[in-house]
């Protein structure tokens, strides 16, 4: 038979898309803007979110580089300690080195300082040398006042700011800067142009004497002779030095590899929104499908083809896709821009804090972002595109519909790829991100929801018999059994919000569980006083007095007190250094007892004999194979190398520190110590790793007996505010000032933590709202959809006597029907992604386990409501078809 020639205006058969897209799709648009508008602006929200949160980790990372730039210059290399400072007489043999044309001393110093209104800041000191360091680092070179001597640099107890303390102390002529427990004053003397957060330059030789660390360095910054590689000079050295080498631009990539999948697991979370989007938009095309049938109909009698009418679909969903990126891009932009003016660089993982970036805009980015917010439109629309490639043109013209039929491979292609999910959630992270376990995530998905018709199935076989003697529980069941397809296709948009909505729940409910279950475990005290503040506990300059913790413990109302020490140890110079942490590891009848003082994982083993018991942070067993019951390699080999043992290559390390340790203990460090890993414990607080020892063994290796922390336990005879009055004047009585420490009870700290745990997490709740909020709307396009498709079964359910209010009544008992299996599954797909989530995708990202806590009480009331919304709006969306013009297409038929 001859195929009709196209009868529309611009219509052919060669090149029939772009006339089809400017009349047919455009009067669609035009007819219906809201609805369309509504897909659009689902990509949009998903793109903004994602787009946004690139751009915001993007400009604070870049700022963070820059500002280490700043401070750290451009050397060929720094030489660092392995732990604690570097001795001085270190420079001069350095720079005698072979190959060596400049050495540049640094002492850097995090302190705190008092603000115009009373207030402390964090501040960081950079003692250099004005000589040497304009070659390395010339944003810190100091800039005098306009009214200075030339010489005034070299003047003692001068600072110089850089832009963002200026911003802090503005106004101010002198700082009070912390030392120990005692607040010394500086002058305000210029500025440098360093970028990154509040930071003050001295010169070296003025900061060693104010701050109590003559002859100590932090590092030495070398510059080496052309042809001299880093790697051969370090070879020059020797072992055993007790020098950490790194190279420029480790410090940023060590915060960037830190910071990586946290920011890549919001980005993840972000997409949440898009990924929800897509079933909007395939719910949307469906029931422009639907209402367009005879319309595609017609175009197939014309001499459209099937491929025709696909492509057509499929070009609307892309062209919806394209608007709603394009907007996204604009509005993940100036959310992005907005937030980095309000909140700076961190978005609630810590990594940036205290860095106030620009916008770092990239092209590349943008034009990435928004393709994938296309793909994911095309993706929505690739179902409805079929159905209008597959419509039968003379039956739909008669509207009987399209004859779908139903599909019996989709519950064995689901059990695969649900295998395929569950094989992949065992797989190693790659590059430190969770790829194989996000991509777990998405086949569990995919899988539960093709599952959706073999559920219905299921359920209802064994339904139906008990409504047999009831006309419309029977009608609302035989119809959710016999067009179970497209019953999973209405629900699925629904099953993929409500199943990730139950996963973050589940996951932030485990994760909040936990950490207050583990703030049980590491706040065993009544009250904690530290020294100045902020959340580090390890400033390497506020520390209490010798006399300022024994004359707490004589307090009235103070039962007992137990000192806490922190100091950063370098095990690897391509990572952040780990917390070492010293204290008394005995429970409150003084017997050794690790498990009483931390939260531990596992069992404690006995320490063998000759070695030293060390207990690891679960991220130490990631990061660096602290097994237990095994010996500690890293830890053995750096104070084999530290400064208290006699390197091979003849530097002379007769520190303080070692003297102060050989007079302790002069024969126990004739060979280096031995540490054995007893214990494993969860800390929540320090992702790079945290490794605690007895305090003696503490004390007698580290040869450091400074303690900037205090737990205090009350005896009950003095109210605790009174116990707080007493130790602030003490400390006030001792270092002349007062407000010097940090003193707060263990109830005031859980609020503060789990305050921030839920400002942290807050983004996920709204997330949770959009995506539920998406999916309902599919589920009211799909069942509009639905409902236009069927109005000469409802015309007929009319002739045979049903009312409106009947027919209303079976299609909101479709609508509950087809909710249900959709609650019950998206339940069921959350709390296998909530496994995933909590149980692989946690440890692998943040090297931290945590325990299941499933919130049913909550999740059911989540799923209830989407019942009860499907049903609503199965209810509405039939009120349109149940009236006069479903009797009119019985009637037409005639």
């Amino acid at each position: 038979m001859k195929r009709l020639r196209p009868v529309l205006p611009g219509f052919s058969t060669a090149s029939p898309l772009k006339p089809l897209l400017l009349t047919f799709s455009w009067q669609e648009l035009r007819h219906h803007p809201w609805r369309n508008m509504a897909a659009a602006v689902a990509v949009m929200l998903g793109v903004a979110l994602a787009f946004s949160v690139h751009l915001i980790n993007a400009s604070a990372l870049a700022e963070f580089s820059q500002a280490v730039r700043a401070v750290n210059g451009q050397p060929d290399l720094e030489l660092r300690a392995v732990q604690g400072s570097l001795d001085e007489k270190l420079l001069a043999q350095v720079a005698s080195q072979p190959g060596v044309r400049l050495a540049s001393p640094v002492l850097e110093i995090a302190t705190q300082a008092i603000d115009a209104k009373g207030q402390r800041q964090s501040l960081q000191i950079v003692g250099i040398d004005a000589l040497s360091v304009a070659p390395i680092a010339p944003a810190l070179l100091p800039q005098p006042a306009a009214d200075a001597d030339r010489f005034v640099f070299f003047a003692p107890d001068l600072v110089f700011l850089n832009p963002a303390a200026q911003r802090i102390f503005v106004g101010q002529t002198t700082l009070s800067l912390q030392s120990g427990a005692q607040l010394q004053t500086a002058q305000i003397a210029g500025s440098v142009a360093a970028s990154g957060g509040a930071l003050a330059v001295m010169d070296i030789g003025a900061a060693q004497d104010f701050f109590g660390r003559g002859g100590q360095l932090s590092r030495i910054d070398v510059q080496l002779v052309s042809g001299v590689t880093p790697a051969a000079f370090l070879t020059q050295l020797g072992e055993g030095t007790g020098l950490a080498m790194s190279v420029p631009g480790d410090g940023a990539e060590r915060i960037s590899n830190l910071s990586r999948a946290y920011r890549v697991n919001l980005t993840v979370l972000a997409l949440v929104a898009l990924f929800t989007g897509a079933f909007l938009v395939f719910s949307v095309l469906s029931l422009s499908v639907a209402k367009r049938a005879q319309q595609f109909a017609l175009l197939g009698v014309l001499g459209l083809t099937g491929q025709g009418r696909l492509r057509l679909v499929l070009a609307e969903s892309l062209l919806l896709g394209a608007v709603g990126s394009a907007l996204g891009i604009a509005l993940g932009t100036a959310m992005a821009a907005l937030a980095l003016r309000l909140l700076g660089g961190d978005l609630g993982g810590g990594y940036f804090s205290g860095v106030a970036p620009n916008l770092q805009f990239s092209s590349l980015a943008a034009l990435g972002y928004g393709l994938l917010g296309v793909a994911t439109a095309g993706l929505g629309g690739w179902w409805p595109a079929r159905q209008a490639g597959a419509l039968p043109p003379a039956q739909t013209l008669k509207g009987l519909g399209t004859g779908a039929g139903q599909s019996n491979k989709s519950a064995a292609i689901s059990v695969i790829l649900i295998a395929a999910g569950a094989g992949l959630s065992m797989l190693p992270p790659v590059f430190g991100i969770a790829l194989a376990a996000y991509g777990a995530v998405a086949l569990l998905l995919l899988g539960g929801i093709m599952l959706l018709p073999w559920l219905a199935l299921l359920l209802y076989d064994r339904v139906a018999p008990l409504v047999a003697r009831r006309l419309l529980p029977l009608l609302a069941v035989e119809r959710a059994r016999r067009v179970r397809e497209s019953a999973a296709i209405a629900v699925s948009g629904v099953v993929a919000s409500l199943s990730l909505a139950v996963a973050l729940t589940v996951m932030v409910a485990s994760f909040r569980d936990s950490v207050t279950v583990w703030l049980d475990a590491v706040l065993p005290a009544d009250l904690y006083v530290r020294a100045g503040t902020g959340s580090s506990g390890s400033s390497n300059a506020v520390y209490f007095s010798p006399e300022f913790v024994p004359a707490v413990a004589q307090l009235p109302g103070v039962a007992r007190t137990s000192t806490l020490q922190i100091r950063e140890l370098l095990l690897e110079p391509s990572r952040p250094s780990v917390a070492l942490i010293g204290r008394p590891l005995v429970d409150a009848d003084g017997r050794y007892a690790p498990a009483s003082v931390l939260p531990m994982v596992g069992a404690v083993l006995p320490v063998p004999f000759g070695m030293v018991g060390v207990y690891a942070s679960e991220a130490m067993v990631a990061l660096y194979g602290a097994e237990l019951g095994q010996s500690f390699e890293p830890l053995e080999k750096t104070f084999k190398n530290s400064e208290f043992y006699k390197p091979s290559s003849g530097f002379d390390q007769q520190t303080p520190a070692r003297a102060a340790i050989n007079s302790i203990a002069p024969k126990q460090l004739v060979e280096a110590p031995r540490f054995f890993v007893a214990g494993i414990w969860r800390d929540y607080a320090r992702q790079s790793g945290a490794l605690v020892l007895a305090q003696a063994d503490f004390e007698r290796l580290l040869g450091d007996n400074r303690n900037n922390n205090l737990a205090v336990w009350l005896d009950g005879s003095v109210p605790e505010a009174q116990v707080q009055t007493a130790m602030a004047e003490l400390a006030s009585r001792q270092a002349g000032v007062a407000g010097l420490v940090d003193i707060a009870s263990t109830a005031s700290i859980r609020v503060t933590s789990l305050a921030i745990f839920d400002r942290s997490f807050a983004v996920t709740y709204w997330l949770q709202g959009v995506a539920i909020a998406i999916g309902l709307f599919g589920v009211a396009a799909s069942f509009s959809a639905q409902v236009l498709a069927r109005q000469k079964e409802f015309g007929l359910l009319a002739h045979l006597g049903l009312t409106r209010r009947q027919i209303l009544t079976v299609v909101a008992g479709e609508g509950a029907a087809w909710t249900l299996i959709g609650a019950v599954a998206g339940i069921a797909l959350g709390l296998a992604v909530s496994m995933v989530l909590v149980f692989v995708v946690n440890p692998q990202s943040f090297h931290w386990t945590m325990d299941l806590k499933v919130p049913a009480w909550r999740l059911l009331a989540l799923g209830a409501a989407v019942v009860v919304a499907g049903t609503l709006t199965a209810w509405l969306a039939g009120r349109a078809a149940a009236g006069q013009q479903a009797v009119l297409a019985v009637r037409q038929d005639w």
